[in-house]
């Protein structure tokens, strides 16, 4: 298989079980390196709403306005990433794209590289960079949970571990349960997905995998390790978005010079 062929099976428009599973590896990983680096960056966790919803009501009974403002900051730029996603999948598929799914993980590779260089940015206010600091890594995480979950239809998540766990507790718990009366229809028999067991178990590992690579690249490379996940998005994304690019220039040339006409192999991609 091609390197092309590869990028298209990862983030095509035609799905498969197998290519959503091989996709969710690599955002996992990727999730689990941003969570872990931008922790050490910003000192806080964004790929899960949970913990700053609670930060929020906590500080709310408080009486501290400022972290309640912040994590309302974090929580509409996680809702705007995910909106986001949904908007792009849904113009791509009104206009007969091939890259309906590559084009948010191309707008999160971005989005990385926004992140890495705000590092690099002088700010008055060292409030307002860890402000917008939190609201990209949020967008970031939003953009992409909702990517794999319109992939997948809610199969799986890649951003967060606490749904992922709880599957694997419900499948271990459908594993280990004795059915008593095997020949009764009335009662069907429980059985765990050991499918679905084996492919969670992978995506928690990958997670941690990646918070403890994001955590020695942020160390010592700082920011820019931040280049190195976005190019594997870009790679990731790269055959679909050609593709449709390539179908467009065609087009393009076929309305400017219609007299020429088009091959049918024309509009075929490489």
């Amino acid at each position: 298989m091609s390197f092309k062929d590869y990028s298209r099976r990862l983030s095509g428009k035609i799905r498969t079980k197998d290519a959503n599973s091989s996709l969710a590896y690599y955002l996992t990983f990727i999730a689990g390196a941003i969570n872990a680096g931008g922790f050490l960056a910003i000192g806080q966790y964004t790929s899960h709403m949970s913990g700053i919803v609670s930060g929020m009501a906590d500080s709310l009974a408080l009486w501290n306005w400022t972290i309640v403002l912040s994590g309302l900051g974090a929580f509409m730029a996680f809702t705007a990433g995910a909106g986001s996603t949904a908007i792009i999948i849904n113009w791509a598929r009104h206009s007969y794209l091939r890259s309906e799914y590559a084009l948010p993980i191309l707008l999160e590779a971005m989005m990385l590289i926004l992140f890495g260089a705000l590092d690099g940015m002088q700010w008055y206010y060292d409030w307002l960079w860890t402000s917008v600091t939190v609201a990209v890594l949020c967008y970031i995480m939003g953009l992409q949970n909702a990517i794999i979950t319109k992939m997948s239809h809610s199969e799986f998540r890649t951003t967060h571990v606490t749904g992922m766990v709880t599957d694997i507790g419900i499948e271990l718990g459908k594993l280990f349960y004795w059915n008593p009366n095997k020949n009764d229809p009335k009662k069907p028999i429980v059985r765990g997905d050991r499918v679905k067991l084996k492919l969670l178990s992978k995506l928690v590992l990958l997670f941690f995998l990646g918070g403890v690579t994001g955590a020695f690249g942020f160390k010592h490379l700082g920011f820019t390790f931040t280049m190195g996940l976005a190019s594997i998005l870009v790679l990731i994304s790269s055959a679909p978005i050609l593709d449709d690019l390539h179908a467009a220039k065609v087009l393009f040339l076929q309305r400017r010079h219609p007299e020429n006409g088009l091959d049918e192999g024309d509009n075929r991609p490489e």
